[in-house]
């Protein structure tokens, strides 16, 4: 396995992509997206037909709780079996790939996609691993996951891993070397997903990738960074597809109790397909995601607010400042001298502690408009977040140990990763 790469827990990987199928028809969008929009995947249902796609290969989260979700996952390792033994796929050997995706927007996104050491990963808040979780982590979500990857002999990634690169060291450069390259793949995705494009890197690029990620990885360059003496170095955080990367893991530690230690190594479950993004990449795009509470007494629930923190007060100034939006009344309540690094971590503490001794439900929203819109009706308030500075990510996970959930959103739906390279794991 490639040197260079072994201090970073990401490497080049045998990558399997299809010979000669209708590539629009193969790729698919994250099983996690449209779960409420059973009429987007029977429109996909309907595009596939009976092409050679990824859609056979996956199961939707909308029908993960089906009642023969069993038989479901017994005819995607089925179907995955019939492929690899049917020579649709092809395998280029220890590749990193260079990619550009066109978003719904017009903006170019631009990604690797290699494989990372799952012994180098931990979801566990507070973990000092080389590549962590930005999110909490919900224990009951990996099981149903684990159970769709525990027989499957190959996988299709989904998780888009963050470097913190405000200086566009390692992926940007790339994009200037295509002509270099083996272009492998370009066309349009389905159902609005705009294109994509991937080029398979030379060994010098790769070699060169490998560098500029380990002198993101210097302790010296982290203490530098985020002003943080000591903190052990985060290479990767996970921006999407974390519990299906959590699945990967159970899925590996299960293969370890039954393998001897000297074996671990040459286990292809210990390792995970993903797509590394730059943090600073101007196609991502952070959005705050707002939180409505139902059923309450909105002035009783700002009155709490502005008791629960020392010095609160109802108006701009220093410190977390929190707009909210209730019938016949908008306004903003600022916390001075913030414990958390983010306002959305100083809400949630208070949310989750009014909610539990008064009651009243909580959702989470997207937009400005329609916040005010819930927020306005009455019994309702909504509280709506400043947006997350990117340059915030990697030291409020390093410092706080995670963030809180559901602290924003990357991207349209229609704009997440489309299932198109596998991997053997068996």
């Amino acid at each position: 396995m490639n040197e260079e790469f072994q201090p970073l827990g990401f490497f080049p990987a045998d990558i399997l992509l299809p010979r000669a199928a209708d590539m629009t028809r193969w790729a698919v969008v994250a099983c996690d997206q449209f779960t409420s929009q059973p009429e987007y995947w029977q429109a996909v249902e309907d595009t596939v037909g009976d092409a050679p796609s990824a859609l056979r290969l996956i199961l939707p989260e909308a029908r993960l709780n089906e009642p023969d979700v069993d038989e479901k996952i017994r005819r995607i390792n089925e179907t995955m079996d019939a492929y690899l033994k049917g020579s649709v796929f092809r395998t280029l050997e220890n590749t990193l790939l260079y990619i550009e995706r066109t978003q719904s927007d017009g903006k170019i996104r631009r990604g690797l996609i290699g494989m990372v050491d799952l012994e180098r990963y931990d979801y566990t808040p507070g973990s000092g691993a080389l590549i962590r979780a930005t999110e909490g982590t919900v224990l009951a979500r990996i099981p149903p996951r684990v159970k769709v990857r525990r027989e499957a002999p190959i996988e299709l990634p989904h998780v888009m891993l963050l470097i913190d690169d405000p200086a566009g060291t390692v992926i940007e450069p790339l994009a200037e070397k295509k002509a270099e390259m083996e272009q492998i793949y370009a066309f349009p995705l389905m159902q609005g997903g705009g294109r994509v494009a991937g080029w398979r890197m030379t060994p010098g690029q790769m070699a060169g990738a490998a560098g500029a990620l380990a002198a993101l990885a210097d302790p010296g360059e982290t203490e530098r960074k985020y002003g943080l003496p000591g903190a052990a170095p985060m290479l990767f955080a996970v921006g999407d597809g974390n519990h299906s990367l959590a699945a990967a893991k159970a899925c590996y530690e299960e293969l370890k109790q039954q393998t001897p230690q000297e074996r671990w190594a040459d286990l292809p479950a210990r390792y995970a397909l993903v797509e590394v993004v730059n943090n600073h990449d101007d196609a991502l795009q952070f959005s705050p995601i707002h939180r409505c509470l139902f059923g309450v007494e909105p002035q009783a629930v700002l009155t709490a607010l502005r008791e629960y923190y020392q010095g609160a007060f109802e108006g701009r100034g220093p410190g977390h400042v929190i707009a909210y939006t209730a019938q016949g009344c908008s306004g903003t309540i600022t916390v001075p001298n913030p414990r958390c690094q983010l306002a959305v971590g100083t809400l949630q503490e208070f949310l989750d502690a009014y909610l539990k001794d008064h009651g009243g439900t909580l959702d989470y929203i997207h937009g400005d408009d329609v916040a005010d819109r819930l927020g306005s009706q009455p019994g309702n308030l909504a509280f709506k977040l400043p947006p997350m500075e990117k340059e915030q990510l990697f030291k409020t996970v390093m410092a706080d140990g995670v963030l809180p959930r559901k602290t924003f959103s990357m991207g349209h739906a229609q704009d997440k990763r489309y299932y198109v390279e596998a991997r053997r794991i068996r």
